[in-house]
């Protein structure tokens, strides 16, 4: 660079003096430099911007790393129920596009596709919503419609077995069904997170059967998915612990209930339209509730990703998320 500075100087004084002759030597020496440097900084301020490669975070990433990223606020809080709990944040892809007035997202050339996400957080009412706002706001940016569902949880009044699953279908419902803004029918995503991808994939098995929308085909995307309930009951983390306090006893005393919330007994899916995506360092879902799943779905493993690498929009995981939505969308 000091080499290429040097060149440029000497060029430049060459220059100035066959075509400035009234001006002094030591003025033409100053013009020069100054000039030099001005171009010299702004190649280099361009060029680190160009070039400068993404700002990946290192995998297994921190659950208090996600609850410090920034956010962007939710467009709309609606309500999918009574409950002060039965609501959704729905972030809209582009705030020109909506009517003020009308509440309402225009009929443009094209409708964005539409992701319902369902949070995770072991069923407990000490994990909420909140903590994926990083996640579903940064999928608004890439262009989606995205409904984020909020349920009752265990240690909530009606949340428990089966009251947060029938606010998860609740939420799904309500968006599916409602008028005031449009998407996309032929891409209708639903991406579950942890015990949130457990609800997603019961409530698929729901919506599979009831055919309720036959022009509409949702695509499930499972992150570190709990798809065998009964197995992961078993373990002994503190994620693991907490099913009995969900499903209100341990499988050996409830059988039927178990059967019907496990999803690896009630789905019956294809690889078109169910994906699981799993990082091989998560300590806390192990990789074989989505590689030895009991149905077929297609499966993806992400190097070294933890469990929390899907929620932080800076992580290869996230990237592997967009193009597995993209493909769904294929």
């Amino acid at each position: 660079m000091q080499t290429n500075k040097t060149i440029i100087i000497s060029a430049l004084h060459i220059y100035i003096q066959q075509k400035v002759t009234c001006l002094p030597r030591i003025l033409c020496r100053f013009l020069c430099v100054s000039i030099t440097s001005l171009l010299v900084s702004c190649s280099v301020k361009n060029n680190t911007a160009i070039n400068m490669p993404p700002a990946y975070v290192a995998p297994n990433v921190s659950y208090s790393s996600i609850l410090a990223l920034p956010f962007e606020q939710a467009d709309k809080t609606v309500f999918y129920g009574d409950d002060p709990l039965q609501f959704g944040k729905l972030w809209l892809p582009n705030h020109s596009l909506i009517d003020s007035q009308k509440n309402n997202l225009m009929n443009k050339s094209k409708q964005p596709g539409l992701v319902i996400f369902i949070h995770g957080g072991c069923w407990l009412n000490a994990f909420s919503i909140e903590h994926s706002y990083p996640l579903t706001s940064a999928l608004a940016a890439q262009g989606n419609m995205v409904w984020s569902i909020e349920y009752r949880r265990t240690g909530d009044a009606g949340g428990g077995w089966p009251g947060t699953f029938h606010d998860v279908l609740a939420g799904i419902d309500y968006i599916l069904n409602q008028t005031h803004f449009k998407f996309d029918k032929s891409k209708v995503f639903l991406v579950g997170h942890s015990a949130g991808g457990h609800l997603a994939l019961l409530a698929q098995s729901v919506l599979m059967a009831k055919s309720a929308q036959p022009n509409m085909t949702e695509k499930v995307i499972g992150l570190a998915a709990i798809s065998d309930l009964k197995q992961y009951a078993v373990g002994g983390n503190s994620c693991q612990s907490a099913v009995a306090g969900f499903m209100g006893g341990e499988p050996s005393e409830l059988i039927d209930d178990y059967s019907t919330a496990n999803p690896s007994e009630q789905l019956n899916t294809n690889e078109k339209l169910t994906t699981l995506i799993h990082g091989t360092g998560d300590s806390i879902v192990p990789i074989r509730q989505s590689s030895n799943a009991n149905f077929n779905a297609k499966f993806v493993a992400v190097e070294n990703a933890g469990h929390f690498d899907w929620l932080h929009p800076d992580s290869e995981a996230f990237k592997v998320l967009l193009e597995q939505i993209k493909l769904s969308g294929q």
